[in-house]
């Protein structure tokens, strides 16, 4: 089994996607199911993890929907509103669906760059382990201090941190990034998706080598059961197609052990979201 563990779907309209830019003209429209189903097949991916890409409810029912239609979406992480007073309510009303496992919240375009360590977000953060639901942590290196001092208040809160907190890859730059990395990875309750690494180089010019220093960094920090890898389609495609995301990756992992390859790909999604592969 190959899941991606990050991927989006949306119908698209200009009020609640102003995150996408002038420069990102070709993903104003709709991305669905039946547009990645045959991208799945073409490379051999059995399943995805369907990640949000707007803030609010309608969005997780968006995508627990789709979830019920295709079975290749083992799991969903969605959005709640964790500074809410009405974030019980919201969960209660979400919580049963068993492919809900995760949430996130879009971090690093938040003004406040402690927004993590607020009263408020913190109370959130506390309620979602006896929900039994995941966190993802979208983030700028930047808030990778923020996320250890998060973490190390919640030790026995599951934390994935996506795209591996967007490096600047284009400038080639590894520092600070890699020593706050590796202070975040020391946490055990944090995971790692090795994705969304196109779209931080030099979208026109990347080679497939600019990306193996930041992956070997991940994986030094992480080791090999508490990786994944994930698309980011289709965000990617403003950088390369589905086909050559997954290829980059999968050419990376081929110089461990094929038992460390089927965990990647499979068995660290299996436990770490808790999904049926």
């Amino acid at each position: 089994m190959k899941i991606d563990t990050h991927q989006h779907f949306w119908r698209y309209n200009d009020r609640e996607y102003g995150w996408m830019g002038p420069n990102m003209i070709s993903l104003r429209r709709d991305f669905l199911p039946a547009d990645l189903a045959p991208l799945l097949k073409e490379t051999g991916i059995d399943g995805t993890i369907a990640v949000q890409a707007r803030q609010c409810i309608e969005e997780t029912e968006f995508l627990l929907r789709l979830a019920d239609e295709d079975h290749f979406i083992k799991g969903v992480v969605g959005w709640v509103d964790l500074c809410s007073p009405q974030l019980p309510v919201q969960l209660e009303q979400l919580c049963w669906h068993p492919k809900l496992r995760g949430v996130r919240h879009v971090v690093h375009d938040e003004p406040d760059d402690e927004f993590m360590l607020r009263d408020d977000f913190i109370r959130g953060i506390d309620r979602l382990k006896r929900y039994g639901l995941m966190y993802d942590l979208l983030l700028f290196p930047k808030h990778l201090p923020v996320a250890c001092k998060l973490v190390a208040r919640f030790q026995e809160q599951t934390f994935v941190l996506d795209h591996i907190a967007k490096p600047p890859i284009k400038d080639s730059t590894i520092e600070p990034w890699a020593a706050d990395l590796r202070k975040l990875a020391a946490f055990g309750n944090v995971s790692c998706k090795i994705s969304g690494m196109v779209t931080e180089a030099s979208w026109d010019s990347w080679k497939a080598e600019d990306f193996r220093p930041y992956m070997e960094i991940v994986l030094e920090a992480f080791g090999p059961r508490r990786i994944m890898l994930g698309s980011d389609w289709p965000v990617c495609t403003l950088a390369a197609g589905y086909d050559r995301v997954v290829e980059i990756a999968a050419d990376f992992i081929r110089q461990l052990s094929p038992d460390e390859q089927a965990a990647i790909w499979a068995d660290n999604p299996e436990r770490i979201y808790g999904i049926l592969v």
